[in-house]
């Protein structure tokens, strides 16, 4: 698959601002798409033909394997487009996936074997407790931080998510200034 990347990535990549690449979409010199939530998204392989028509260096390709990943899993698109961005965005040059059912989540927890989790667990075909719990008991998964987010949760239930291999709890909405501060945190980063 062709790599795709954020105006904040796109605008590592070139060493400029956000801003100038957003203008230089917009201007018409960069081809862009749109994602559902209305977030930019540029083909590297067009960014490089800007790059090299306008004399811009290309950088050497880097190791990816060093880039923590991060599988996001909620049932509502709207929030996962936004942890998704903000966490592509941040300054730890996360890979991040997201996953809206269960189903789905089961599948890229084994294929992507993510560092870090984010996990709705109020979603109808998700048992949190469950879910926790097959993580932490598998030797390959153990590994992988979780972040239960819930809007339904009190103190007893944190307790048995925490319990059962849920690193942390927050009640949603969660600032995601501060889930991007948890998310360095568990991941060893800050």
């Amino acid at each position: 698959m062709e790599d795709t990347l954020t105006v904040f990535t796109a605008s590592k990549y070139c060493n400029v601002s956000s801003k100038t690449i957003i203008n230089w979409v917009e201007a018409g010199h960069i081809k862009a798409y749109r994602t559902v939530g209305g977030h930019r998204r540029i083909k590297k392989s067009d960014l490089e033909i800007f790059m090299r028509d306008q004399g811009i260096p290309i950088p050497e390709e880097k190791d990816d394997s060093a880039r923590k990943k991060i599988l996001v899993v909620d049932d509502d698109m709207i929030i996962v487009e936004s942890i998704v961005q903000a966490l592509e965005e941040d300054e730890f040059d996360y890979e991040v996936i997201s996953a809206s059912d269960g189903f789905e989540a089961g599948l890229q927890v084994n294929h992507f074997k993510p560092d870090l989790m984010i996990l709705d667990i109020m979603m109808p075909d998700i048992k949190g407790y469950e879910v926790c719990k097959k993580i932490k008991d598998n030797e390959e998964t153990r590994h992988t931080k979780i972040i239960v987010l819930s809007a339904y949760l009190d103190d007893e239930k944190f307790a048995r998510m925490k319990k059962n291999g849920a690193d942390v709890c927050f009640s949603k909405p969660l600032p995601l200034h501060q889930l991007k501060e948890e998310v360095a945190k568990l991941l060893g980063l800050k």
